[in-house]
């Protein structure tokens, strides 16, 4: 079955580590909607330093280029909206990929700030 390509919107600037989880829980959402997400602040800042300026626009350039191919821009605001997210949403816009605003579901939203480990399966026993 074919899984459009979709880039994930999510803040990361703030609380670094809660707000990676934040995404990777985003990720899952788009998992489980039969969609193949991609967080580029995920994967680049793995690489980059995000504080340092020439590294930060280099990982948002980077992640630009993949979000070309996308069918769908996620923008998830249960955090808020950074600006690294509104450029995203900028360019994304700008070239005609569709945006579209999401919440995460209220059992990923529990994981949120949970011990355990996230889990792609709905902790509700509901089917997606």
């Amino acid at each position: 079955m074919r899984k459009p390509r979709v880039v994930v919107e999510s803040p990361l600037t703030g609380n670094f580590a809660r707000n990676q989880r934040y995404a990777r829980l985003c990720a899952i959402d788009c998992m489980r909607k039969n969609e193949a997400p991609f967080a580029s602040h995920l994967l680049y800042t793995q690489l980059l330093n995000d504080a340092t300026p020439e590294d930060r626009k280099l990982g948002m350039e980077c992640g630009f280029a993949w979000g070309e191919s996308a069918e769908l821009c996620a923008v998830y605001v249960d955090l808020g909206v950074s600006g690294g997210m509104r450029e995203g949403i900028l360019r994304a816009t700008k070239i005609g990929i569709p945006v579209e605003h999401r919440n995460l579901p209220p059992d990923l939203m529990a994981q949120l700030d949970a011990p355990a480990p996230v889990s792609l399966r709905p902790t509700d026993g509901a089917h997606r």
